[in-house]
């Protein structure tokens, strides 16, 4: 069975922005290929996806590498951000469905009660889980297309600090969600611009590391996955 390119094209990503793939080392089409379990034609295909999102570069008589990015197109991300995210928030105000506000509401739920048990990894699975379904509500592919690989490029560049007070960044979403659900496009534009920008302090820029090969070329990769 054939491995769509997307499915690879997201493993090779989350790989990137975990570190395993350390910034400016070489990817061979053969090498991804035997790592993922697939041919080198859903790797090209997904090669190609990630240059456009600004993950790879392509250089003359090197081929594919990771994409090194500086400190200044890092910090214009975060500038991006503060700009399209309330975006999203007013446009989920006006076309948000009802399966949108009850999974945001949901999640919520969940960060409130992961905020008063200390579960901080949760915590930030579930905040990358709300901002997703946000955009999502936004009903704009575009918007949408845009804010996910930000995300994602953000998180590879960033480390972000643990907030001292977890359930004030919960009390701004259930904030933003209650917004959305009068359909008050206004406030929730208002009231995620401003959680945007007291969250932009928390990040901060991971070191760069050296070496152009994988961290762990034999570690092994569920390719399983990659057919579901």
């Amino acid at each position: 069975m054939r491995v769509p390119a997307h499915s690879v094209c997201t493993a090779i990503r989350d790989d990137i922005v975990a570190g395993v793939y350390a910034r400016g080392g070489k990817l061979t089409e053969e090498l991804l290929a035997r790592r993922y379990g697939v041919s080198r034609v859903p790797v090209r295909e997904a090669l190609r996806t990630l240059e456009a999102e600004g993950f790879v570069v392509t250089r003359r008589h090197a081929g594919a590498c990771v994409a090194e990015p500086t400190e200044q197109e890092a910090a214009d991300l975060l500038e991006v951000r503060t700009l399209l995210e309330p975006l999203a928030a007013a446009r989920a105000a006006q076309r948000r469905t009802d399966a949108h506000l009850r999974v945001l509401r949901g999640l919520v739920r969940l960060g409130q009660e992961r905020a008063r048990s200390g579960l901080g990894e949760d915590l930030r699975s579930l905040g990358g889980w709300f901002h997703e379904t946000l955009a999502q509500a936004s009903g704009s592919p575009g918007l949408t297309a845009l804010l996910t690989p930000l995300r994602h490029k953000i998180a590879w560049m960033y480390a972000v600090e643990p907030s001292a007070a977890p359930g004030e960044s919960w009390s701004e979403h259930a904030a933003i969600v209650d917004a959305v659900a009068r359909r008050d496009a206004q406030r929730a534009r208002a009231l995620t611009a401003a959680h945007v920008e007291r969250t932009r302090a928390s990040h901060r820029l991971r070191p760069v590391r050296g070496g152009d090969r994988v961290r762990d070329p034999q570690h092994a990769v569920n390719t399983m996955s990659l057919r579901n």
